[in-house]
């Protein structure tokens, strides 16, 4: 049914529960598991604080970067306990729903998994959540858990 399912991760409660229900379905179909973290890049902010502290901002991406590696490692060692063997994890800044989407059509996932509410829960009423941006925009089907 599906070969390459994507689970993008945030550190959330709902992004581990997709986590559980892409192991599931992995276990299901045989599937290839893909675990993506995607860490936002304030661009604007990024911009304006680089003007006084250069310093800061590059801190600010290593951390960033750092906990997207550390959630994309921490969900590959919990799929592996559960039985996964065949998956890999990547990690990647952007804007999240973007990078969901294009990593799903560069990796021709054909399934992506993810939590109705992530990190950035308080944000979605004014700019939308990121898993309706991916149910409205993937060429995949979405399960939203």
């Amino acid at each position: 049914m599906f070969n390459k399912i994507l689970v993008p991760v945030d550190g959330s409660e709902g992004g581990f529960e997709a986590l559980k229900k892409a192991i599931e379905l992995a276990k299901l179909c045989d599937a290839e598991l893909l675990i993506l973290s995607v860490y936002r890049e304030h661009r604007l902010w990024k911009a304006s604080v680089s003007l006084v502290n250069q310093e800061l901002t590059s801190s600010t991406d290593e951390a960033l970067e750092a906990f997207a590696r550390e959630v994309a490692e921490k969900s590959k060692a919990y799929a592996q306990e559960q039985g996964i063997e065949k998956l890999h994890s990547y990690y990647t800044g952007g804007g999240p729903s973007r990078m969901i989407i294009k990593f799903s059509e560069d990796h021709d996932a054909d399934l992506i998994v993810m939590g109705s509410r992530g990190m950035s829960d308080s944000t979605r009423y004014l700019l939308g959540s990121v898993s309706h941006k991916v149910t409205s925009l993937a060429q995949c089907p979405v399960m939203v858990v």
